[in-house]
């Protein structure tokens, strides 16, 4: 039996943030950035916001009909868009927790390190409630772009948030980069690269 995907629309942000909070709680990441447990239980919603916000702007958002899972993609281009002046890594600060740099750091690391030159699909975060977790939801959120990248001959890109996750992309054809985005006295994350399969 297949599982059931539909793009997400406005309605859904309630939901999405929801989705990535639970997911995204105990992450090797998303504690590095919030470290403190009980600050990130009340603080972490708005990054995951912020995250949702941008995708539901400039890309679209998969989501399962049961609600369980969605996953966030953008189509990136392959020449980078000029610098408008604004700098994206600070107003993200600011918008969700103005006196942490961590949130600052994590969006330069993760702009400065994105693979340029030649478009593809950008999985930027992908959610399964916790308590559905293990029944293939993720893996088939992602299935569902990779066979159109297939198709269409495009190549895909994610960070990996831990070696456990890394692992899982890897049995979706990404391939490791060789290069880690390592956190300032934190995690480690996995950049990755899927080239398409004819």
């Amino acid at each position: 039996m297949g599982v059931a995907i539909r793009v997400a629309g406005n309605g859904d942000r309630e939901l999405v943030v929801r989705l990535l909070d639970e997911a995204f709680q105990d992450d090797p990441v998303s504690g590095w950035v919030f470290p403190d447990d009980e600050y990130r239980r009340t603080t972490h919603h708005r990054l995951m916001a912020a995250f949702a916000d941008a995708v539901f702007a400039d890309g679209w958002i998969d989501l399962t009909e049961d609600g369980a899972a969605c996953a966030l993609w953008l189509s990136i281009p392959d020449e980078a868009h000029p610098a408008d002046g604004a700098d994206e890594a600070v107003e993200l600060r600011e918008l969700v927790d103005p006196d942490n740099a961590r949130v600052e750091t994590i969006a330069r690391l993760m702009a400065d390190s994105h693979p340029a030159g030649r478009a593809h699909e950008y999985l930027w975060m992908i959610a399964v409630a916790p308590g559905r977790q293990g029944e293939g939801l993720g893996a088939a959120l992602v299935r569902h772009v990779l066979d159109r990248c297939d198709r269409e001959g495009l190549p895909a890109y994610l960070e990996a948030s831990s070696e456990r996750s890394a692992k899982l992309y890897e049995r979706l054809g990404y391939t490791f980069t060789d290069r880690t985005l390592d956190l300032p006295d934190g995690p480690r994350m996995y950049p990755m690269w899927r080239e398409p399969r004819p």
